[in-house]
């Protein structure tokens, strides 16, 4: 981990630099450009509350709340894994030429859908405005579950990304699994609408915990329980370290399949 943050220091103009090419060719020639930030999270949340509190008829005071709080995360953590797979086989003309910490590209990756999700804070507050939300003390705590959401999102983009480039692959089986978690994960039911014989299989899910912290400081006005709060730091670490451990340990193999 020492050496995580070394090469971020090392690089980190380069990084940052590699985060705002990542986010101008995203929205190139778009007439909008980056206000798809703010836009694309309440046009979800619009189409999944419609869905979910009208169709569907989820019983959930204030349901376009209770699902952006829980969906701004996901996206970040979606759409992080998503560009991130393809950061080292994408940038493989480069990495022939020169000597660059590798870590860099799947961390500018994170650190580019990062602005988009502190963009995206900006609807949410709207929304809270509008809706005459009350913005609750507990919005304090966010910084913890925060931490622990760009951790857990770290270690996934270093295993993908490595992953990606012995077995090209992973980039389409992510797309499938991101869809399946997705609905794994209590973003727009809650919790308490599943039965108890399957509770402990969402219990696994270590988002359930990320997740939660976000849904009880905006939502519930409410601070989750030490034990869940250690969990979204805890899953958040542990999956940084293994992830960013198996990258090191074959980064130096990537050139010969780039």
């Amino acid at each position: 981990m020492l050496q995580f943050f070394r090469e971020t220091v090392r690089y980190r103009e380069l990084i940052w630099a590699l985060a705002l090419k990542d986010l101008r060719v995203r929205y190139k020639r778009s007439a909008l450009g980056f206000f798809w930030a703010l836009l694309h999270p309440l046009l979800m949340m619009v189409i999944l509350t419609i869905v979910f509190s009208t169709v569907m008829r989820f019983n959930i005071d204030n349901y376009a709340v209770f699902l952006v709080v829980a969906l701004l995360p996901w996206t970040f953590f979606s759409q992080s894994l998503s560009y991130s797979a393809e950061s080292i086989v994408s940038n493989g003309e480069l990495l022939k030429k020169l000597y660059i910490a590798k870590s860099v590209f799947p961390v500018s990756a994170v650190l580019a859908n990062f602005i988009n999700f502190v963009l995206s804070l900006i609807p949410l507050l709207l929304l809270l405005v509008v809706m005459r939300f009350p913005l609750h003390w507990t919005w304090i705590y966010l910084p913890v579950p925060t931490i622990g959401l760009i951790a857990f999102t770290l270690g996934f983009c270093f295993f993908c990304s490595a992953a990606n480039v012995f077995f090209r692959d992973v980039a389409h089986i992510i797309q499938i699994v991101l869809s399946a978690w997705f609905y794994f994960s209590p973003i727009i039911y809650s919790l308490d609408f599943i039965p108890e014989r399957f509770y402990i299989f969402f219990r696994l899910n270590p988002l359930v915990y990320i997740l939660n912290g976000f849904r009880m400081a905006i939502y519930h006005g409410g601070l989750p329980t030490i034990q869940s709060a250690a969990m979204s730091l805890g899953c958040g670490f542990i999956c940084f370290a293994i992830g960013y451990a198996i990258f090191r340990k074959y980064e130096d193999s990537f050139v010969y399949y780039l």
